[in-house]
């Protein structure tokens, strides 16, 4: 799926006739407030990956983010942003996860991983001299995976699956800078997804933009198989490139 969907992004510079495109490269650091899984949903020890462990930093992510922009406010995005987590420690109680039960204080090998493919769609509904502000739709699909191992012992849980978000983006000119809100989200029932940031972009010269920014993902799912629910906070840094 990663090579697949990598593939998609940098073929699609080979087909530059109309409308521009952009390469968004960033990265940084994470960190998070909470972890939560239980696993298998009620049969299952809830526990906290973050609380109960300790994180192993740091942790460093990267996305790659392959624009189209067409008739002025028309925009399309691929974007790839992987994600692992490391954590390690004494079980700090009995934990039931899928069908092993890891004792209290044996040595726990834990990871996390959240990769999301997205597609969106974004039009610009209001346009002047300070203000963009566009509305559109995202598709994503998740490639998640929690994973607990101790010296004998490997338990996993892996998700597979899509979900329909809503895009929203808004910037602000100031000056040399433009200051953004962007972000996908949407919830339900029973999941939930928002992946928001806050931040700053410069342009540096025709074909090159510097940004920053805050970065919040908070989500995650409470059916029969998995519950988990996580937050996760990003300093974010990257340039986009225009062809």
């Amino acid at each position: 799926m990663k090579k697949l969907f990598l593939t998609i992004i940098f073929s699609g510079l080979l087909f530059y006739t109309y409308g521009q495109f952009s390469l968004d490269v960033s990265g940084g650091l994470a960190g998070q407030t909470y972890n939560k899984a239980q696993i298998p949903n009620e049969e299952g020890t809830p526990f906290d990956l973050y609380k109960d462990f300790q994180i192993q930093t740091p942790v460093m992510y990267y996305n790659l983010k392959l624009g189209y922009s067409f008739r002025d406010k028309n925009h399309i995005f691929l974007l790839y942003a992987p994600l692992s987590v490391d954590y390690e420690g004494a079980a700090p109680f009995d934990i039931r996860f899928q069908n092993t039960t890891f004792l209290e204080e044996q040595i726990i090998n834990a990871r996390y991983k959240f990769n999301s493919y997205r597609a969106t769609y974004r039009r610009d509904f209001y346009s002047s001299d300070k203000w963009i502000v566009g509305i559109g739709l995202t598709a994503e699909v998740r490639d998640a995976k929690i994973r607990l191992s101790e010296s004998n012992t490997i338990e996993k849980k892996a998700n597979f699956g899509f979900m329909p978000l809503w895009h929203l983006y808004a910037g602000y000119n100031l000056n040399n800078w433009i200051l953004y809100f962007e972000g996908d989200g949407l919830a339900n029932s029973s999941r939930r997804t928002f992946d928001l940031y806050l931040g700053g972009k410069r342009q540096i010269n025709e074909r090159l933009m510097l940004k920053v920014a805050y970065r919040l993902v908070e989500g995650g799912k409470d059916v029969k198989a998995v519950y988990n629910f996580a937050m996760l906070h990003f300093a974010n840094l990257g340039v986009i490139i225009n062809f």
